[in-house]
């Protein structure tokens, strides 16, 4: 008999998610979003049977092993509707497990377990976590705090065999006293940029500005914890001077504040990264939380002790499922965990028949059928090279949040003013977003300052001064660039277009950004891809085996 358990972990905070795991071998790993097309979904009784089992493989056999994740503020009359939505939708197996776990705990499990140390230290950066009465992993110093305190960050030490806290830092929940990094970082976000998930926002515009402008200091940092000193909280609480857009409210001063916030962020990231390392004497760090930081995340690469820096591709919420899942995995089904995040392309793939299902009818597409991967590779570059942007969805979907050639939107770097066209025309972003390039790992170190790999997107790499005129549309205003590299084993339809442009080019570097619209999540069915299509002025969409072109073709990037 196969004694194999099937695992599940379902994050149900905000950016829910789900995860189903055969022992060791993850099967799909999935965010709520990209199947209600609503950003930043958080889970809600009945996800399972109105969105996860109508549309994701494997959840009609018995399950064994079944981990949750809930939101701090979830009460207790609510969890029995989720415990109903369980044995209402899957078929649990005889004798099946059920956990639910801390938030940080599950951010421990999915950034550790799946990195390639068989020891670190780990820091977990929040805005807020999981309330004292609800941990359920062990903080000597739960038994004389209230429960009803949450966790806004955490630090441990871990191994195979364990994984051990030793120490955080909580907060009272007095809007008044408002500590800790992350919220820091929310509180700066949501001064310039109020809604959801604007903080790469607050990081592309703190390059324009000047940090010691508005005279503001830096953070309070004692050990592991982290204060926003008053001076801090009396500016940011001035929305109408920084509220970026709004008629009170100038470049200058919201820039200002960016960058002084970013300064903030990143001095204190790197205290505490000092202050752990002290406490470990570790050779490796991993971070979850907090961590899409990429100007940050390279300074903690070169200005910590820790010789590696782990940050898995969904270090936020999201990523929550796969800890439960690992969680489920190691401690409930005493498996040692043999998945390592070496990819993230975890979504399902589609299958042909989908595609070919979501091109019926389209007959205000050109579709063809190019004889394999190198015709369709030459089609593409064709478009590349003449100036024109193109749609690529290909196999599984990217987990976290960074577009990595699975759901992407591609263009060529030489081009200055493709940027501002594809920020302005498709994303609907602001001017001064910085948008990525993509390259072979082995070729990235002559165009960037990159050491090793860097496959999911997290390091901003300063671009080579000799090549950045020759890359205007990547290389930000500070001369970095949020880089991505493809190794010879990673995807092979990316790497023969990378490798075919540098025929043509010289330059074996590509633009690439998520494929979605404004507001929207990356596309995540064919359905979505060819909707996306039609709706952007893209000049083409790659969809394997098909390339697909409008009739009526957009304006070019000028």
């Amino acid at each position: 008999m196969d004694d194999t358990p099937v695992v599940l972990g379902i994050n149900r905070t905000e950016d829910a998610s789900i995860c189903l795991m055969h022992g060791s071998h993850l099967a799909w790993a999935i965010q709520k979003e990209r199947l209600t097309r609503q950003k930043h979904q958080r889970g809600t009784p009945g996800d399972l049977r109105e969105h996860y089992l109508p549309r994701l493989p494997g959840l009609d056999r018995p399950i064994d092993i079944v981990v949750e994740c809930f939101p701090p503020d979830e009460t207790s009359g609510r969890l029995p509707l989720y415990g109903g939505d369980l044995a209402s939708t899957l078929a649990l197996a005889p004798g099946s497990r059920h956990a639910r776990l801390s938030h940080h705990l599950a951010h421990v499990y999915s950034v550790f377990h799946p990195s390639p140390f068989d020891e670190a230290a780990v820091m977990v950066i929040d805005g807020q976590g999981s309330h004292v009465a609800g941990f359920t992993d062990h903080w000597s110093g739960a038994a004389s705090t209230p429960g009803h305190w949450r966790e806004v960050s955490s630090f441990y030490t871990a191994s195979r065999e364990r994984v051990h806290c030793i120490g955080k830092q909580v907060w009272d929940r007095d809007d008044g006293r408002l500590v800790g990094l992350g919220m820091f970082y929310t509180l700066l976000t949501q001064a310039i940029f109020p809604g959801e998930g604007n903080e790469g926002k607050v990081m592309g515009l703190a390059v324009y500005g000047d940090p010691a402008a508005l005279g503001l200091g830096a953070l309070d940092v004692d050990g592991p914890a982290v204060g926003v000193p008053a001076a801090w909280r009396s500016l940011l609480r001035e929305r109408s001077r920084f509220r970026f857009g709004s008629a009170e409210a100038r470049f200058t001063d919201c820039a200002n504040l960016a960058a002084a916030g970013q300064r903030a962020f990143e001095d204190a990231l790197l205290a505490l990264a000092h202050w752990l390392y002290r406490q470990t004497r570790a050779e490796h760090l991993c971070l979850a939380g907090a961590a899409f930081n990429c100007t940050a995340n390279q300074r903690l690469l070169r200005e910590t002790p820790f010789r590696r820096v782990f940050l898995p591709p969904a270090p936020g919420k999201a990523g929550a499922a796969l800890g439960c899942a690992l969680y489920g995995l190691t401690e409930l089904g005493k498996q040692r965990c043999g998945f390592r995040w070496s990819g993230d392309y975890l979504g399902p793939p589609p299958q042909l028949a989908d595609i070919e299902a979501a091109l019926d009818g389209a007959g205000d597409f050109i579709i063809e059928r190019p004889r394999g991967r190198d015709a369709l590779c030459a089609r593409m570059l064709d478009l590349l090279c003449s100036g024109r942007v193109l749609g690529l969805y290909q196999g599984g979907s990217e987990f976290g949040p960074r577009a990595l050639g699975h759901r992407s939107i591609l263009a060529d770097p030489r081009r200055d003013r493709i940027r501002d066209w594809i920020n302005a025309r498709v994303k609907g972003h602001e001017w001064f977003r910085p948008l990525a390039p993509v390259a072979p790992q082995e070729r990235a170190p002559v165009y960037f300052d990159v050491a090793g790999n860097a496959p999911f997107m997290q390091f901003a790499a300063p671009v080579r001064p000799e090549v950045a005129p020759m890359l205007p549309a990547i290389t930000h205003v500070d001369g970095s660039a949020r880089l991505q590299t493809v190794g010879p084993a990673d995807d092979p339809l990316l790497r023969a277009l990378l490798a075919g442009f540098e025929v043509r080019t010289g330059l074996p570097v590509l633009l690439n950004t998520s494929f979605n619209g404004k507001d929207e999540p990356m596309v995540e069915t064919p359905f979505d891809a060819v909707a996306a299509f039609r709706k952007l002025p893209l000049h083409a969409l790659a969809m394997p085996p098909f390339l697909v072109t409008k009739r009526r073709e957009p304006e070019l990037p000028v």
